[in-house]
């Protein structure tokens, strides 16, 4: 894949041209975040935490591990369904997601990654979503990492309006909370403001914290590591070291004790049919065992 027109050092005056639409929307969810001590419900923290579940598995197990990695295949209707909760996410359409993503796994902590902690952690974690990068930001450059996708009508047309499906969204929420027990604002600033900023952090933290702190168990060209608290955060991505070293695995807890509900979930879908040809690196975690124990075996 071609990087032309991606800026070798994007941290560089970033200050020069910014991103308004993306600030502006961050800056309306903080708004309402400010709101949540004087809304809250304990059915408006349910709202929240169900749709952090639902959104949350529409990136990670929609966005990144299928749309991204094609990790495994599902459905047409269903894949839809999933990239359809991915855009309840607030993190941009599918197509521009998945690009980043791609471009960030060919450069990953080397120049041309968009978010990588060599150019600072707050970089990783947050400001890079603000410079407008025509690389990243304008479709005749990022639709070359998602051939795939740009062919698909069902796709584009999330990618175009995906700004829509949240909006709709936060509209109903105010309307059956409303109707519940007027508690309209509650569901709202919860369930779509609060709900957003959490599942931001969560994702950014894989950019971020998954780069620095944390264990390698495999190695790769970069500095990603495992880190359980990211991984509890993002339903199972904070095993990051684990992704890196197989890209296209379903499964990223590798080890007993990593647990990764998103892979968890994807099982699940798969006992009922809707989940088939789930990659996961069980020969070569199998060769690298036995590698090792030849190794420990005294002479």
């Amino acid at each position: 894949m071609s990087t032309q027109g991606l800026a070798t050092s994007p941290r560089r005056r970033w200050w020069r041209e910014l991103n308004w639409v993306h600030i502006l929307w961050w800056s309306l969810i903080q708004l309402g975040v400010v709101l949540a001590p004087f809304t809250f419900t304990w059915s408006g923290l349910v709202v929240c935490l169900v749709l952090y579940l639902l959104a949350g598995f529409g990136v990670t197990m929609g966005y990144h591990r299928l749309l991204t990695h094609r990790s495994f295949q599902t459905p047409r209707i269903v894949e839809y369904f999933i990239t359809y909760l991915g855009a309840l996410a607030n993190q941009g359409g599918p197509l521009r997601w998945v690009a980043v993503h791609r471009v960030h796994h060919q450069h990953s902590d080397a120049e041309g990654d968009p978010h990588s902690p060599r150019d600072g952690v707050w970089w990783a974690h947050l400001i890079w979503w603000m410079p407008y990068e025509p690389a990243l930001d304008e479709p005749t450059y990022y639709e070359r990492y998602v051939p795939d996708l740009a062919k698909d009508p069902v796709h584009r047309f999330f990618h175009r309006w995906h700004i829509f499906f949240p909006l709709s969204l936060a509209a109903l929420l105010f309307g059956l909370g409303e109707l519940w027990g007027h508690v309209g604002l509650s569901w709202l600033v919860w369930g779509m403001f609060v709900r957003t900023a959490l599942l931001y952090h969560a994702t950014w933290l894989v950019n971020s914290a998954t780069h620095v702190w944390g264990y390698q168990s495999h190695n790769t060209r970069d500095h990603s590591t495992n880190l359980w608290w990211v991984a509890i955060l993002s339903l199972g991505e904070g095993w990051h070291n684990n992704h890196h070293a197989f890209p296209r695995s379903a499964r990223h807890g590798l080890r007993w004790w990593e647990v990764d509900v998103t892979y968890l979930l994807i099982r699940a879908l798969s006992v009922v049919g809707l989940a088939r040809e789930i990659h996961v690196p069980g020969k070569i975690l199998r060769r690298r065992s036995r590698e090792s124990a030849k190794q420990a075996a005294p002479v």
